[in-house]
């Protein structure tokens, strides 16, 4: 009787031994393993169809389009002022592309075609802007049926959008919004060339562009939305429509032949933004070949801010 308690006794101590001694042994295993998973996922090798992608701590995030983005909780850390902003006029289409706010069947049924709007009743244009309408309307994509239309432009006025200006369009906002080809914008382009209002030149139009294209002047890197925005230059209203008579240009004349290299005329801001810039172009004015000319008549107060070289450059710009 005792020797078959002692038999049973040493059965159960054995048989708990090989299974203590099993289990752990897959954990080790198992350890093993996880640990030379770890290994390749740092050094970012992959041996085997079994073995674990690299972890990444912030994995990319799937396309989202623009209008889902104020419901999303990825962007709880941007700061205040930049959360104001995207809610405020000119911002509230920053997140456009192409792939989100264009419509690219509007171009697949038809073709790429440009419908400009019609001139309204009593509505200021400027030279400039008409300039640009005309050269739409004599190319080969101007259609004046909108049913056709991939693009469409505003005969509205937006290139000066300066509230000091006299050749500023007011209410534009409402104007806009009553257009009933608008739908928020999309398939629009707006030209610009001037926004906000001396010293600080914001970049608010003055109305909300939805999903327009904006080709814009002196646009900024904060505003410019890559592969949808057109970067355009400032050009004056004495701007020529063509590129002078034929044979102007001289055939393999590489640079071309001419009098002037670097030519510029504008107002020089004695304060505010803009002014570090405007007043440090007399080092490069040489009078000759590169001709840069300002002007401090700019404000009515602008003799307040006067310094010794204004009347010199006052009278170069006349």
């Amino acid at each position: 009787m005792q020797a078959k308690k002692r038999y049973f006794i040493l059965l159960s101590a054995g048989t708990s031994l090989m299974l203590l001694f099993y289990l752990g042994g897959l954990r080790f295993r198992s350890s093993r393993s996880q640990s030379r998973r770890d290994d390749h996922n740092r050094k970012g090798l992959h041996a085997g169809p079994d073995q674990f992608w690299p972890r990444f701590p912030d994995p990319l995030r799937p396309f989202i389009p623009w209008d889902q983005l104020e419901n999303e909780d990825y962007n709880v850390h941007i700061s205040p002022r930049l959360k104001r902003d995207t809610s405020s006029g000119v911002y509230k289409g920053k997140k456009c592309r192409m792939e989100s706010c264009f419509d690219f069947a509007l171009c697949q049924r038809n073709g790429f075609k440009v419908y400009v709007y019609p001139q309204q009743k009593g509505e200021k244009i400027s030279e400039s802007y008409q300039n640009i309408l005309a050269a739409i309307e004599s190319s080969r994509f101007y259609t004046s049926d909108p049913s056709q239309a991939c693009l469409f432009v505003l005969s509205l006025d937006t290139l000066d959008r300066d509230q000091l200006s006299p050749q500023y369009v007011h209410n534009l906002k409402s104007k806009v919004q009553n257009l009933h080809l608008w739908n928020n914008g999309r398939n629009h382009l707006i030209f610009n060339l001037y926004s906000g209002t001396w010293p600080n030149y914001t970049e608010d139009l003055g109305f909300d562009i939805g999903q327009a294209m904006l080709a814009k002047a002196s646009i900024s890197t904060e505003n410019f939305r890559a592969s949808f925005d057109v970067s355009i230059p400032l050009f004056s209203k004495e701007h020529p429509r063509t590129g002078g008579e034929k044979g102007y240009m001289k055939f393999n004349s590489i640079p071309p032949l001419r009098k002037y290299m670097l030519v510029f005329k504008g107002k020089r801001y004695l304060t505010g933004i803009g002014s570090d810039t405007r007043n440090a172009l007399y080092h490069v004015h040489n009078g000759e070949d590169v001709v840069l000319l300002t002007t401090c008549k700019h404000g009515k107060d602008w003799q307040k801010h006067k310094d010794t070289r204004c009347d010199k450059d006052n009278a170069e710009y006349e």
